[in-house]
């Protein structure tokens, strides 16, 4: 029987001597390029958190399958709004679980842009926006742990557990030093800083559930709140779900046998590679909403034409009442937009609207870009 890997206490933060900086060196500037170039693909954008908000959504349940909950960007869509009438409980469970992610990650986004840190407080409110309803709900929302807790298959226990987090007596003073440690520049480059933080966070698991995916959060604030980025909008649960085995194989070993090099390296080539791929989606999207902007205006002659093409970016798969009521244009124009945009083909028909069953609409040319590799 294996062992289980235990947190290794007195080992954060890693001494000077611990990684090889030398090997890091290239990997951190090739990643903070990486980044920078993505950052500018969003200069002269239209507004940024609509042309975004489906990045939000595809991170979001990309985030929650690293952590088995089974369900896809455009899933959760269709569920939020009624397309599948046969989907089983356990689907509406992950789809629910999908919105509170957005909705603790766009809460904190709020935070950070109004000026406030990354808190102890902070990490608080937004666990209890991911936990609330959900399955976990029962393991104490918002509030740190108050027991020992471990990291297995099902049924497991604290004996054949695969990690086993800080002891519990010592799990405040370990988020004290956590949090020192991410407020400080602490003389290296920001983003090998940033792949400690996440480790340690992991490590720490201080919540009795949701720990990874409120990790996964903390990526995007520690660039905004950093100046890295000027939005924190990046995004990198693709290349963790796409590397799983080896995202939690090179944490564990930190706790193992001290390998924080590898585990930098790991993390550092991630933001690499998911910053030339969000830059690709993002300059994708940029573009798709020029042209559907230009087809929207040209097909229905309308000054509310871009309010609409805003919306559908907004809400890539609705239902028409909602259109007709939020989009912000008046009633008798938006039902003739919505008739022009399923005429032209730029939304497509889920489901006919019949009697008191509204009709349901979808962007995939939107959905497609966002759930591209």
């Amino acid at each position: 029987m294996a062992v289980p890997v235990h947190y290794r206490l007195g080992s954060f933060p890693p001494k000077k001597d611990d990684i090889d900086w030398n090997r890091l060196s290239a990997l951190a500037s090739s990643a903070n390029l990486a980044l920078g170039r993505y950052d500018g693909s969003l200069d002269g954008a239209p507004n940024t958190d609509i042309l975004l908000s489906p990045l939000i959504v595809h991170e979001a349940a990309s985030s929650s399958r690293i952590e088995g909950v089974n369900i896809t960007m455009s899933e959760a869509f269709r569920i939020e709004v009624g397309a599948d009438d046969n989907i089983e409980r356990s689907k509406r469970d992950d789809s629910e679980e999908v919105w509170n992610y957005r909705e603790a990650l766009n809460f904190s986004i709020q935070e950070i842009r109004d000026g406030k840190p990354i808190s102890l407080h902070l990490l608080r409110q937004m666990h209890e926006m991911l936990m609330k309803g959900v399955r976990g709900h029962d393991k104490s929302p918002g509030a740190f742990r108050g027991r020992q807790n471990w990291i297995g298959r099902p049924g497991s226990t604290i004996e054949t557990a695969e990690f086993v987090p800080i002891p519990q007596e010592r799990l405040l003073s370990g988020l004290d030093r956590w949090m020192e440690y991410l407020k400080n520049p602490a003389g290296i480059d920001p983003l090998v800083q940033l792949a400690i933080v996440h480790f340690e966070f992991e490590a720490l698991h201080p919540f009795e559930d949701g720990n990874g995916r409120l990790g996964r959060m903390l990526i995007p604030l520690f660039l905004h709140q950093r100046g890295i980025l000027s939005y924190a909008n990046f995004y990198m649960s693709d290349y963790l779900e796409r590397n799983r085995e080896l995202y939690v194989d090179k944490m564990r070993a930190i706790s193992r046998d001290g390998q924080w090099t590898q585990w930098c390296a790991f993390f550092l080539e991630g933001i690499d590679q998911q910053a030339s791929k969000n830059r690709s989606k993002v300059e994708n999207m940029r573009d798709l909403y020029h042209k559907t902007q230009d087809r929207a205006l040209e097909a229905t002659r309308s000054s509310h034409a871009v309010s609409a093409v805003e919306f559908i970016f907004s809400n890539p798969v609705f239902q028409g009442p909602r259109f007709i009521s939020e989009a912000g244009i008046p009633k008798p124009t938006a039902q003739r937009i919505l008739s022009v945009f399923r005429k032209e083909r730029i939304l497509a028909t889920l489901r006919q609207g019949t009697g008191r069953r509204p009709g349901i609409y979808a962007f995939w040319d939107l959905l497609e870009i966002a759930e591209s590799g």
